[in-house]
């Protein structure tokens, strides 16, 4: 067995156990705020954690792509306002919902290829590429809306956020249904295989034959289409589309990957422990809630959480020895 596989198979051994730690972890919170709060296990309250859930879990999706290709995307909360803005200014234009949303998706899916081609072929960090477009987008959601809000959408385009399927929202149907395909994209396809190989060893990817090119354009352009999907479906929710909608899910989106087993070293992450992740915080900040517990004290709360997960990454790769 060469290197590279006994790498590759500590890192699956790790991420299982990781994932079953955050089972176990997702499963003594829900044990603590069940026997604590009378309303937590109420079906009416799951249903809402799940759609609290569901908007940073999609934009998260594209995230731990991102993250497990050792790269980074701070656009994603600007890309989510974008999109939910587009389509916001469509809608009052009388354009028929189906188009506006590919429109906008499309519209999305452009700014991630420029991402793709400022960090590939500019060489520029990602961290100070996404950066950059995080405030280019920002700056022109409040050109477009004269840094006003948009309302007055078609109640065919509001019912998305009522909408619910045998009594689960619609919202969280989405979500679920898009991890199922990105754990598809990530497991069972050669764009797959090929972000982990670019994250894991950029040069040992490029002699293998991958396009690293096309790998990390797609990987851009998949995270800028969840958070096209994401800024729809808030948009819908919240019945109006500000050119503030989005600001810090970049940080959520993280968070979640990262609590979720994602290496910011990159090479190594999950789609099922990004879904974990995000319903853990998502469960932390509702149980608080419903505890009377102050919000700060949660966030602090959250982020020892985000370190703990990054020491304990660290760690990990040490012991193993994946550098």
């Amino acid at each position: 067995m060469s290197t590279n596989e006994k790498q590759t198979k500590k890192i699956k051994l790790v991420g299982g156990k990781t994932e079953l730690f955050l089972l176990g972890v997702l499963a003594l919170l829900f044990l603590v705020f069940g026997l604590t709060s009378p309303v937590f296990f109420r079906f009416s309250n799951l249903m809402n954690l799940l759609r609290q859930t569901s908007i940073y879990g999609i934009v998260a999706l594209g995230m731990v792509f991102v993250i497990i290709s050792s790269g980074i995307d701070l656009s994603v909360g600007s890309v989510l306002g974008f999109s939910g803005t587009v389509t916001a200014l469509l809608l009052t234009n009388n354009v028929n919902v189906v188009v506006a949303i590919l429109i906008a998706i499309v519209a999305c899916a452009a700014i991630g290829l420029v991402n793709g081609v400022l960090i590939y072929d500019g060489k520029v960090p990602p961290f100070i590429a996404t950066m950059g477009m995080m405030s280019l987008v920002r700056a022109m959601l409040m050109l477009m809306t004269n840094a006003r809000m948009i309302s007055g959408f078609p109640e065919s385009f509001l019912g998305i956020a009522r909408a619910e399927v045998f009594g689960v929202p619609l919202l969280a149907v989405v979500w679920i249904t898009l991890t199922i395909i990105a754990w598809f994209v990530a497991k069972k396809t050669v764009f797959g295989r090929n972000v982990y190989a670019f994250g894991s060893n950029e040069e040992s990817a490029r002699l293998s034959g991958i396009n690293t090119r096309l790998t990390v354009y797609g990987t851009y352009i998949f995270s800028a289409v969840m958070c096209a999907i994401a800024g729809i479906l808030i948009t819908s929710r919240l019945s109006n589309a500000a050119p503030t909608t989005g600001t810090g899910y970049e940080l959520d989106a993280i968070a979640a990957a990262v609590v979720g087993g994602a290496s910011l070293s990159g090479g190594k992450g999950s789609i099922t422990g990004v879904f974990l992740g995000a319903i853990i915080m998502s469960t932390l900040r509702q149980g608080g809630t419903l505890l009377g517990i102050n919000s700060f004290i949660m966030e602090i709360v959250i982020a020892l959480l985000i370190v703990a997960a990054v020491l304990l990454d660290q760690m990990q790769r040490r012991r193993g020895g994946v550098k």
